[in-house]
């Protein structure tokens, strides 16, 4: 896997002449959350153009630098629903688990860019045991839910290990993983991991994160047609990003991508109120005409449900009426 963490190494590749201020707070940003970009990502960005959609979710800002009222570290409380030290259960009937802190990106929005510094290291196995372990005493749970960081970053092996394992319970029925890796990092995106995934009797559903048509492109396709021609159901996220998406032709270009590859449009989120990414926050009342444009246009299956996420609410909310 080929990232780029080197700030300079990244404008020498996209030709870009850097603001004088982000040079001289980086090291501060970099010490809060470093710069990272796979270069199957970092080749779908426009060279010599600072605007770019997919160049501005990873280039560090010095706006990250600002506090801003009502955004902080933890904007979901994910903390207080900690049941053991990487399961995660806000919702019934579901059980998330951290699998892992590693990612092919650090998107600048990540509503997690400071959660692993504050509570949890990276998950050690008898992390994951205790996990099982409370896993296996709530019969309620039926879905369980891989998430990170990228989940399939996890080495083969051990994917194949824990899947295994959840599959012996009884009560659990489907098996959701949280993906960027067919977006970032698609040649990941293999035969035999797909093997690995459908190997269980557990249902798997597949959630990718894309945000923007131009994240689409022949590698994502194919790593998305391994997924399906293995059985899988394909669903996508988006967050909804000032500048990057916040337009009617920007959704819409994107949900007919995603569509033209059998992907699914399952949620348009409303940002998280995260610390260092309050620059990138679109109004709610752009959100729900973006949304209304978007019905317009588009089959009522390639509309995305407009969410926000409220700490302590038993589901995620509608953001429209």
């Amino acid at each position: 896997m080929q990232l780029i963490t080197d700030l300079n190494q990244l404008a020498k590749k996209l030709n870009l002449t850097l603001d004088d201020a982000l040079l001289r707070d980086i090291k501060k940003i970099d010490q809060d959350y470093p710069l990272l970009v796979s270069t199957s990502f970092l080749a779908k960005i426009e060279r010599a153009n600072p605007n770019d959609p997919l160049l501005k979710q990873i280039l560090p800002s010095v706006l990250e630098l600002e506090t801003v009222a009502g955004y902080e570290k933890d904007p979901l409380h994910e903390s207080k629903a900690l049941y053991t030290p990487i399961l995660l259960q806000k919702y019934h009937g579901r059980a998330l688990l951290i699998v892992t802190q590693q990612c092919a990106l650090h998107c600048r929005f990540c509503f997690r860019r400071h959660f692993f510094q504050e509570n949890i290291p990276e998950p050690k196995d008898e992390d994951l045991q205790n996990a099982l372990d409370f896993i296996a005493k709530d019969t309620g749970i039926t879905e369980v839910i891989l998430s990170g960081g990228d989940p399939l970053l996890l080495s083969l092996p051990k994917l194949a290990t824990l899947l295994q394992k959840i599959a012996v319970l009884p009560h659990v029925k489907r098996l959701r993983i949280h993906t960027r890796l067919p977006i970032a990092l698609p040649e990941k995106i293999t035969s035999e991991l797909a093997s690995i995934l459908t190997a269980t009797r557990l249902m798997p559903v597949i959630v990718i994160h894309c945000n923007h048509a131009q994240e689409i492109d022949a590698a994502v396709r194919s790593a998305v047609h391994n997924l399906r021609s293995n059985g899988m159901n394909v669903l996508n996220q988006s967050v909804l990003l000032k500048d990057i998406n916040d337009s009617e032709n920007a959704l819409c270009d994107l949900n007919e991508r995603l569509a033209d590859m059998g992907v699914i449009p399952y949620y348009l989120h409303i940002l998280d109120q995260v610390a260092g990414a309050a620059h990138f926050a679109v109004n709610q009342e752009k959100a729900r005409k973006l949304h209304q444009a978007m019905q317009e246009r588009l089959p009522g299956y390639l509309v995305p449900r407009l969410v926000c996420e409220k700490p302590g609410a038993k589901c995620k909310t509608p953001a429209v009426p």
